[in-house]
C-alpha cells in the first residue's frame, strides 16, 4: 500500500490561483428614476478606493452613460464582453449588480462567461460573486429583481398617466401655443402661450375664413412673423403646421394614448371653437383633394434657377366673348428656399414652346423613351396587322424620334409629358422665364 508524506500530499492538492484583472464599470442611467444615484465619478472613486483596500489589480476603467433595461443597447458594456472572451480581463468591478443588467439578455451573457471559466468573478462595492451555483444564482437573482422593479415601475407610471388623463390632464410636452406649468404641485398642467397664442388662433381662421394654403400660412410665420416655439425656438416646419391644424387639444379634447380611440375633454382653456376647427379640417382636406386630383404637365419636373426651390402650377380662367372658356396654366417658385425669389410665373404655352426648341437641341441618347417609342410603334404595327389584314411593315429604324417627342409635348396627356421628360437625364431649371437644361 502506497504511502504519502505530508509535503507530498499538499504538493498535490494545491491548485494555481489565477491572477484576477478587473475592469471597472461605472455606469449612469439617463433615466428618470435613477437620477438620485451616484454619479459616475462617485462610482470611480469609491470602487478604486475599494480596490486599493483589498489590493485588486484593476487593469481598465471604462464609463457609459446608457438604460440597462433592454438588451444589446450598450455598446461599452458590449465591448467589455467581448475584452472578457479574448482574455483581457476575467474579473468585473462595479458599484452594484443593477450596474451590469436590468434585462434577461445581458444577464444570461455574464452568467455564459463565468459558466466558461472567462469571467472569474464579480466585484461590487458590498459583495462579490466567484465561479460557484449559489453565488451565480443570487446573482441572477439581484438582477431579475432589478428587472422586476422596472417592470412594476412601468406599470406604475402608464397607470398614472391614465388617471392625469382621466382628470384632463394631457401627459407630455405642451403643444405649441401652451406652455408646461413648471410648479410640482401641477404636474401635466399646461397654461396659455400669451405670446404665441394669438398667432396660433389666426392660423386657425386664416385657413377658415380666408382659404390660406399651407404654403403661404409658412411663409407668414416664418418671414413676416419670424415665428418660432418655446422650446428649441425654432420655426415651424410645413409638416408641423400640419399636425397643429389637425390637432383637436386647441378645442379642448385630447386622444391619449395616440391612436388608442381614447378621447378625454381636457382641464386646459381652448384656443378655438370646435366649429373653427371643423372649418379648418373642410378647408384643408378640399385643398388636398384638389391639388391631388388636378394634374399638371410639368410639376415635380423643375426647380427654380434662381433660388433652388421647386416649380408648381396655378390655372386661371378666362370668360370669352362667344360664352366659351380659356384655361391658361402659369408656372413658378414655390419660395420655399427664398420667399424675395424673383423667379416670377410662365404660361404653359412658353414652356411648351420652349421645351420644342430644346428638343432639337438635345442629345437623343439623352431620350431614355426611344427603346419605348419603338416598342408603341411595333404594337401598333401588330394591331394594323391584325385589323386590317395588311402586311405593311413600318421601317422602326427610320422612324423620326425628335418628331414623336414633339407630337408628345403638343399632344400627348400630361402623363406622357411626364413620362417624356423624366427620361432626360439633365436637370430642367426654369429662370426668369426661361427653360434650361444642367448637366
Amino acid at each position: 500500500m502506497e504511502t504519502y508524506t505530508s509535503a507530498r500530499i499538499s504538493k498535490e492538492l494545491v491548485v494555481p490561483i489565477q491572477k484576477i484583472k478587473y475592469v471597472l464599470y461605472a455606469r449612469k442611467s439617463t433615466e428618470s428614476e435613477e437620477r438620485q444615484v451616484l454619479s459616475i465619478d462617485s462610482q470611480v472613486k469609491e470602487m478604486l478606493e475599494l480596490a486599493e483596500r483589498e489590493s485588486l489589480d484593476v487593469v481598465e476603467i471604462r464609463r457609459e452613460s446608457h438604460s440597462a433595461k433592454e438588451s444589446g443597447q450598450r455598446p461599452v458594456y458590449k465591448e467589455i464582453l467581448e475584452d472578457v472572451r479574448r482574455g483581457r480581463f476575467n474579473g468585473i468591478l462595479t458599484w452594484a449588480p443593477d450596474r451590469l443588467s436590468r434585462n434577461a439578455g445581458d444577464l444570461g451573457s455574464i452568467v455564459d462567461l463565468m459558466d466558461q471559466k472567462l469571467l472569474m468573478e464579480i466585484r461590487t462595492y458590498g459583495q462579490h460573486f466567484k465561479n460557484s451555483p449559489n453565488e451565480k444564482f443570487l446573482l441572477m437573482i439581484l438582477c431579475s429583481q432589478a428587472k422586476l422593479e422596472n417592470d412594476n415601475k412601468s406599470v406604475n407610471v402608464k397607470r398614472g398617466l391614465r388617471t392625469r388623463a382621466e382628470m384632463g390632464l394631457r401627459p407630455g410636452v405642451a403643444p405649441t401655443g401652451y406652455l408646461n406649468e413648471k410648479r410640482t404641485d401641477r404636474k401635466c398642467e399646461v397654461i396659455v402661450d400669451q405670446e404665441r397664442a394669438p398667432t396660433i388662433k389666426k392660423m386657425f381662421e386664416k385657413v377658415a375664413y380666408e382659404h390660406w394654403s399651407g404654403r403661404k400660412l409658412y411663409n407668414w410665420l416664418k418671414f413676416d412673423l419670424n415665428f418660432r416655439t418655446a422650446y428649441g425656438k425654432k420655426h415651424l416646419s410645413l409638416g408641423n403646421l400640419y399636425k397643429i391644424l389637425d390637432n383637436p387639444f386647441y378645442y379642448g379634447v385630447f386622444e391619449y394614448p395616440k391612436n388608442s380611440g381614447n378621447w378625454y375633454t381636457g382641464k386646459h382653456e381652448p384656443l378655438i371653437t370646435k366649429e373653427l376647427f371643423d372649418l379648418v379640417q373642410k378647408q384643408v382636406k378640399s385643398n388636398v383633394l384638389r391639388i391631388e386630383n388636378k394634374e399638371f404637365a410639368f410639376t415635380k419636373m423643375m426647380t427654380c434657377g434662381l433660388c433652388g426651390s421647386g416649380i408648381s402650377a396655378d390655372e386661371k380662367f378666362k370668360k370669352l366673348k362667344n360664352g366659351g372658356v380659356a384655361r391658361y396654366v402659369y408656372y413658378g417658385c414655390t419660395k420655399a428656399r427664398g420667399v424675395d425669389c424673383k423667379c416670377g410665373y410662365t404660361e404653359e404655352k412658353e414652356i411648351l414652346k420652349q421645351f420644342n426648341e430644346l428638343i432639337e437641341k438635345i442629345d437623343l441618347n439623352e431620350i431614355e423613351i426611344k427603346e419605348k417609342i419603338k416598342a408603341d410603334v411595333e404594337r401598333f404595327s401588330k394591331l394594323q396587322k391584325f385589323l386590317l389584314g395588311t402586311k405593311e411593315k413600318i421601317d422602326i429604324p427610320n422612324i423620326d424620334v425628335r418628331g414623336y417627342a414633339r407630337y408628345i409635348l403638343r399632344e400627348g396627356s400630361d402623363t406622357e409629358k411626364r413620362e417624356l421628360l423624366n427620361c432626360l437625364k439633365s436637370k430642367i431649371c426654369l429662370a426668369n422665364k426661361k427653360i434650361s437644361l444642367k448637366f
